[in-house]
């Protein structure tokens, strides 16, 4: 355990290092105001024929070097609710500060915009509440999910998003990333043991085949990676990363929870049933966890399925008023169902592999076990 915690930090520092040192631009932070006012200063008819209402909000900075000082800030709606940002007096919102000179000294050296509303606290409240769950009914075991959980998203900012951003192979990236997640968090779960072992295993090669897969998906399929609005902000940030390359990798880190899901299940399984009746055979141990893998098949494929639906749900709603034709080779609708397929297939490859790698290893290991106590018995 010790060893596994010490690797984990230092590929975590390495990392990091390596992402701080990327970019030595000076960018100033952005720090947090609150509405003190807002007035409205005129309507105007746009060219297209919208109405824009310029606010002029009164803003008061409660952080950073400016923290008291107040700024008159305008805030344009365009009665577009995807770029509007509608305020009320008494509202926390977040300052995207940029300066106007070389030097940073004085207040007139920087201009204030209002970046957007302060969401930040109710994110705190609603992770305290799952947190406090967590332990409530998972006592240890949801100590250790917390600690997995925390582990899982720090590989992802400081490990997998440097890599990318770096140059390195995003599906490579994103497979050395699910594997680590996978060695932490089963073991951090189940504890050191064959059944453990057996579950990273049977996760690992389904997520190197999954990545192969979406390669394919992507390749024959012709995606181009700009699936959303966020991909166009990257792609004007950073033209040179590989944009099918990062779908690839979400492809793969979307299908990962799920994965070890099955994993887990089928090796459980399998240690149980063999903890009844250690009579039974390689074989037979691999038949059982194949009969449950089939019943987890299809809640589990299901369950990915519904997440790429839930998060794709407007694109559903666009499907009623577009001809079908066009809207299944629709790039974003096409990429949604195949990341949701992948994901899909590669649960299928999980069961066999897990359900055999378990069966032997826990065959093999409680075997073992049983040898040395003999063995110690007799002397």
């Amino acid at each position: 355990m010790k060893k596994l915690i010490i690797i984990f930090v230092l590929i975590i520092g390495f990392f990091t290092q390596c992402y701080a040192t990327e970019d030595n631009k000076v960018v100033l932070p952005s720090q947090t105001g609150v509405v003190e006012n807002i007035e409205y200063e005129d309507t105007e008819e746009l060219n297209q024929g919208e109405e824009t209402t310029k606010q002029l909000v009164t803003v008061k900075v409660l952080t950073g070097d400016f923290k008291g000082t107040e700024r008159i800030i305008d805030n344009m709606l365009t009665g577009n609710p995807a770029y509007d940002i509608t305020l009320s007096k008494g509202d926390k919102v977040v300052l995207h500060a940029e300066p106007v000179s070389e030097t940073v000294s004085t207040p007139d050296d920087v201009d204030f915009f209002i970046a957007d509303i302060k969401r930040d606290n109710q994110i705190y409240i609603f992770t305290g509440i799952f947190f406090a769950l967590l332990l409530l009914i998972g006592k240890k075991k949801g100590l250790t999910s917390i600690i997995s959980i925390i582990s899982t998203v720090t590989l992802v900012f400081f490990m997998l998003m440097p890599m990318i951003l770096s140059g390195f192979c995003p599906i490579a990236s994103a497979v050395l990333t699910g594997i680590l997640s996978t060695i932490i968090t089963i073991y951090l779960v189940g504890g050191f043991n064959s059944k453990s072992s057996s579950a990273i295993i049977g996760t690992s090669i389904s997520l190197v085949f999954a990545g192969g897969l979406s390669m394919l998906a992507i390749y024959f399929a012709h995606l181009t990676g700009f699936a959303g609005e966020e991909n166009l902000f990257l792609y004007t940030a950073r033209p040179d990363l590989s944009f099918r390359g990062i779908l690839a990798a979400s492809m793969i880190i979307g299908a990962l929870g799920a994965l070890m899901d099955t994993a887990v299940s089928i090796a459980s399984t399998v240690n149980e049933i063999y903890e009844t009746d250690k009579t039974l055979s390689i074989k037979q141990l691999c038949k059982s966890g194949m009969n449950v893998g089939r019943d987890i098949i299809g809640t589990m494929s299901n369950t990915l399925i519904l997440v790429y639906l839930g998060s794709a749900l407007p694109l559903v709603l666009l499907s009623n008023n577009i001809d079908m034709n066009k809207f299944f080779n629709l790039n974003q609708v096409a990429t949604e169902i195949l990341s949701a397929i992948t994901g899909s297939i590669a649960i299928l490859i999980c069961v066999p592999c897990t359900a055999i790698i378990a069966a032997y290893l826990i065959k093999r290991r409680k075997q073992k076990d049983d040898f040395n106590l003999t063995k110690i018995d007799i002397h």
